[in-house]
């Protein structure tokens, strides 16, 4: 299965019909919500809860592919997995209320920060898989570069900058194909990436680095030979075939990412616990 991030899906979607810059705009505030303290482990736990039912939604509504996702990665959330097992039962603050497994001693603190990294982590890849799989590539070039408009005054050459950017999230899900197309042209010939002695494994990986390396290579230098063919000038003034018009879809949008951003900013400014006020009483921290 293909690395689905940064491959755009032609839908036709509320959200792949709302304006690039608002969608830019969203991201960068569920991005800020996603990192915020809101006081506790445990109200940061259940904020991030919600921005993470609020993700699952705009994904169904997206027709972006949640669960494919994380499947794709699944050789990451291996190590993930095993790296938060070894912080459960090697802590590194030794503080708080504690249970046994076994003869092991258990911090409850150390669950819930574990539990906290991880769900930052399924959010801030679920958000930019929404962002990447309904915005076309030109579309996010545009959002980028009126984002940036401010840089001009410092001369910064924001074209160039969100071209690249906008190339580099689109070679992603190619670049993954690539790789296993490689992957599977080596397996083939005889090459065994998963046993083996280490010594194996290294040269089985070197087989794939260096023809994907060659192949990214060639795949860019196609690409500048297209653009170059089509007339494309970084430091000439850009006109746009389609401009990019305003609805009131969009402004349903920003009204909503405002309300948002207003509600975590005075939920990271108070601290406002929800299991002091309902009188639960939770193990300490």
């Amino acid at each position: 299965m293909t690395l689905t991030i940064g491959k755009f899906t032609p839908f036709n979607t509320v959200i792949h019909r709302l304006d690039a810059r608002v969608k830019l705009i969203g991201l960068i505030i569920f991005l800020v919500a996603t990192f915020l303290s809101y006081g506790t482990g445990y109200m940061n736990l259940v904020i991030n809860g919600g921005i993470l039912v609020i993700v699952i939604i705009l994904s169904i509504i997206s027709k972006t592919s949640f669960l494919k996702l994380f499947k794709s990665l699944k050789a990451m959330w291996m190590m993930i997995v095993l790296l938060l097992i070894l912080n459960i039962f090697l802590p590194s603050s030794s503080t708080g209320d504690f249970f046994f497994i076994g003869e092991v001693k258990i911090y409850y603190r150390t669950i819930i920060n574990v539990s906290f990294i991880l769900l930052r982590l399924i959010i801030v890849l679920a958000e930019t898989n929404i962002f990447t799989s309904t915005t076309k590539p030109m579309d996010m070039t545009y959002a980028l570069e009126w984002l940036f408009s401010p840089l001009k005054v410092l001369k910064v050459p924001i074209h160039k900058f969100s071209m690249t950017i906008s190339l580099a999230l689109r070679f992603i899900p190619t670049l993954a194909e690539e790789s296993e197309r490689i992957m599977k042209a080596q397996a083939s010939r005889g090459v065994d990436y998963r046993q083996g002695k280490l010594k194996d494994k290294v040269k089985a990986i070197i087989s794939l680095i260096i023809p994907l390396f060659i192949s990214s290579l060639t795949t860019s230098s196609e690409l500048t030979d297209a653009m170059e063919a089509r007339g494309y000038n970084p430091d000439s003034k850009r006109s746009r075939y389609k401009l990019q018009k305003w609805s009131l879809r969009d402004t349903f949008g920003i009204i909503f990412l405002a309300v948002l951003l207003t509600a975590i900013i005075i939920l990271a400014i108070y601290r406002f616990d929800l299991f002091t006020y309902l009188g639960v009483s939770l193990p300490k921290l």
